[in-house]
């Protein structure tokens, strides 16, 4: 059974909700302003697939052979890559890049492109995550993961004590999981729990997209460099791998700060199976933004930095959240609400080491 189905917000107080999202509506209709993307986000579309191809063309045709170049190469990738994943394919998959839904649907294969699978990414980012944020066994992206404890209600390990040193390494793991294992588990636990069916979604489908895509992007990435340059498999397989962890520490470093922070907080349903407070104030009590100022650092990650915003208004792209920032924020501390916000990222960085070692130390026994 799907447990997910069972939960409610039980919050009365819709009135910042409703506030909010009128305050951000005039905003765009005063300001004449699409939602959607603009050129801004239309040039970062084209700079992050060159940033990852042309360093792969480079390197197929042969114009990229020394190991520095080549080193140089997949560090590029890695980071195109990433931008592809925190840029292109989030907007899309949100419905967020375009008003028409079809440059949505192309763009948010992007990430079946680059290895991963679309359909996942959108059960366990939109569906649970996006809805359920920090609640145990309800949102994936803190479910318990063995080696790490991301909330105060998951088993307690004796390797947890050390979880805030070694993290980091396993972070980097991330996106060659979901390459060879993760994708494939993720789509039969959710054709079982039940998700797939409630969203009336052809499994088989999606099944067949999986396997199809998975070939062609171990055709491209992998037998098609052994095959056509002088590079011997394991070169290839090492490139690859380089690529994959510098792309999964990058997302987990944007990622894991934005929820598992100190300070942050990890509601639980009451007896009845609900949550205390109306779904917008569950967002700004378990999500944190960091590093605002910086406009280069927010280009790059996607505006996921601004991660409040992107929270509350999944579905407007995220160049325009530095504009909205403002509003948001003033309305919560109008409506007497919290607006968490990290200075810096490495501010935000040492917030979530700092709760990976509280998190891992042994819990108190009742």
């Amino acid at each position: 059974m799907l447990k997910t189905k069972t939960i409610s917000f039980a919050g009365t107080n819709r009135e910042f909700a409703t506030t909010l999202n009128k305050r951000v509506n005039d905003y765009f209709a005063k300001n004449g302003v699409g939602k959607h993307a603009n050129a801004e986000m239309i040039l970062k579309t084209v700079f992050m697939f060159s940033l990852y191809f042309i360093p792969y063309g480079l390197i197929l045709s042969g114009v990229i052979t020394g190991t520095l170049g080549l080193l140089s190469s997949v560090v590029l990738m890695g980071l195109g890559l990433s931008g592809i994943g925190l840029s292109i394919m989030h907007d899309a998959n949100h419905s967020a890049y375009s008003k028409k839904e079809w440059v949505n649907t192309v763009l948010g294969y992007s990430m079946n492109l680059i290895g991963a699978n679309s359909f996942n990414w959108k059960m366990q980012h939109n569906v649970l995550h996006h809805t359920y944020t920090n609640v145990h066994e309800e949102d994936e992206d803190i479910s318990p993961r063995g080696a790490l404890r991301l909330t105060p209600y998951s088993d307690w390990k004796k390797i947890h004590k050390y979880q805030h040193i070694y993290a980091w390494f396993l972070y980097g793991l991330m996106t060659i999981v979901w390459l060879f294992f993760k994708d494939f588990v993720r789509i039969e636990h959710y054709r079982k729990n039940g998700l797939a069916k409630k969203h009336k979604i052809d499994i088989r489908k999606e099944w067949f997209i999986l396997v199809v895509s998975k070939l062609g992007y171990f055709g491209y990435i992998f037998l098609i460099p052994v095959l056509f340059t002088s590079l011997a498999w394991w070169q290839v397989l090492l490139g690859v791998i380089i690529m994959h962890y510098i792309t999964g520490f990058i997302l987990a470093i944007i990622f894991q700060p934005a929820h598992v922070i100190e300070g942050t907080e990890f509601p639980l349903p009451d007896e009845n199976n609900s949550l205390e407070n109306s779904w917008a104030i569950h967002q700004l009590l378990t999500t944190t933004n960091f590093g605002n100022k910086s406009r280069w650092f927010s280009w790059y990650v996607g505006g996921l930095n601004f991660q409040i915003e992107h929270h509350l208004f999944p579905h407007i792209c995220h160049v325009h959240y530095r504009k909205i920032s403002s509003i948001v924020r003033e309305t919560a501390l109008e409506f007497g609400l919290p607006y968490k916000s990290a200075r810096t990222f490495l501010g935000a960085l040492a917030g979530h080491a700092r709760l990976l070692k509280q998190l891992g130390a042994r819990p108190a026994v009742s």
